[in-house]
């Protein structure tokens, strides 16, 4: 193999991670890069480099930790806190025939069917928030009174989890997923919420209900049954990954909308709330890096050499506005763009299982925000709008708004 590239840092002082993946894909499709910790991942940038890593999941590439050797030999320190991504033993860690058993429990819940069942459901959540919304005043912040609440109620209900304890659920998952929690802080809040979901299956085991994680508790596959930790920890992953992400997703959309209200005008005419739903992914995925994927053997991505027992990470974001798939406008958000096909929800055997609901979240959401307020905006510029302190999960961490009710 040629000589390894020299590792460039990953986010420069004062840029975005948009701004980066950007960069870094005009360097090259796979690019060696630095995270912080100093450790020192492959960063797969372009569309067709990402879909040749995914395409190539179970024999090129794998998800099992037991695949990184700079992660058991004492290169990466004990307390980096990017190692909560290899926690737990579920469908985001495993390959080939554990994944798929593990997939199997899991996919029946989100099934066509199963979600085009919870609309309804939807629908009533999306209208009680919007009720509260009008009962205000007119300025309102839309993270944590609309975007943050439709997933997390949505997710608590399908879990079985009383209200009561939504925004404590949504508390240690940010410490979590935030790069910028402490090792401390982020190994508490990731043991608390075990903690918590433990006692919940525990729960649903003496006294089951209507409800998923009695469905999962009791399900079985001829002779198989999932265990207590592979409950848990398949619960976690989908409360962490799940509702971040969607309410990300919608955040990025009412901020895309409120900048482009011809399209605005458009969707709300013509009900395009499906497109824009997926072109605020294309444009804007909610997952902008994806860890991590790990190299089996030699190879090549893109024609860029990657060495045996390496770490990847799958930049959705830099793949989603590749000027060489999208054309000279993809960074620009266009409901109106012929058909192509996005990676923000990944592709191959890791396709996310929960991309039906979070897509019929983003409809209902939409398209009640909109229609009860058509003449919302935002109070301050896009680009005065906040981000969260995280490069895998990517979205608004405030969208300050006003209602303009008629």
């Amino acid at each position: 193999m040629r000589p390894r590239p020299y590792p460039v840092p990953f986010l420069a002082t004062d840029e975005t991670v948009p701004e980066a993946l950007a960069r870094l894909r005009g360097i090259a499709p796979v690019v060696p890069v630095e995270l912080p910790g100093s450790v020192v991942v492959w960063a797969v940038l372009s569309h067709e480099a990402v879909k040749e890593v995914l395409g190539n999941d179970n024999r090129v590439f794998g998800k099992d930790k037991k695949h990184w050797p700079a992660l058991h030999d004492g290169t990466i320190a004990e307390d980096w806190p990017l190692r909560t991504f290899l926690h737990g033993n579920h469908i985001n860690t495993t390959d080939g025939t554990d994944h798929r058993r593990l997939r199997d429990y899991f996919g029946d819940a989100f099934s066509p069917r199963m979600v085009a069942a919870l609309a309804e459901r939807v629908r009533e959540i999306v209208t009680t928030l919007l009720d509260s919304a009008e009962a205000g005043g007119d300025e309102i912040d839309l993270v944590p009174a609309f975007t943050e609440q439709v997933p997390m109620r949505v997710i608590c209900e399908l879990y079985g989890v009383p209200e009561s304890a939504h925004a404590l659920l949504r508390q240690r998952a940010t410490t979590v997923l935030s790069h910028t929690s402490t090792p401390e802080a982020v190994h508490i809040a990731r043991s608390r919420l075990h903690e918590y979901l433990g006692d919940l299956v525990d729960q649903k085991r003496a006294e089951p209900g209507d409800d998923l994680t009695s469905a999962l508790v009791h399900a079985r596959r001829g002779e198989d049954r999932l265990s207590h930790t592979e409950l848990v920890d398949l619960l976690c992953l989908t409360l962490l990954a799940g509702h971040e992400t969607t309410a990300h997703a919608l955040a990025n959309s009412i901020v895309s909308l409120c900048t482009h209200r011809d399209q605005l005008a458009l969707a709300a005419r013509d009900g395009l709330w499906s497109k824009v739903v997926e072109e605020s992914l294309r444009v804007s995925s909610p997952v902008q890096a994806n860890p991590f994927r790990f190299s089996l053997r030699e190879t090549t991505v893109c024609g860029v050499d990657i060495p045996r027992g390496e770490a990847l990470l799958v930049c959705l974001g830099g793949a989603g506005t590749d000027p060489n798939q999208y054309g000279p406008t993809a960074g620009e958000f266009d409901i109106t763009r012929q058909p192509s096909p996005h990676l923000s929800f990944a592709y191959g055997p890791h396709f996310c299982a929960g991309a039906p609901l979070a897509r019929l979240e983003g409809r209902i959401a939409l398209s009640g925000l909109f229609g009860r307020f058509p003449d919302l905006d935002l109070t301050v510029g896009a680009k005065d709008i906040p981000y969260r302190s995280n490069f895998v999960t990517y979205g608004p961490a405030s969208v300050p708004a006003r209602l303009n009710r008629r």
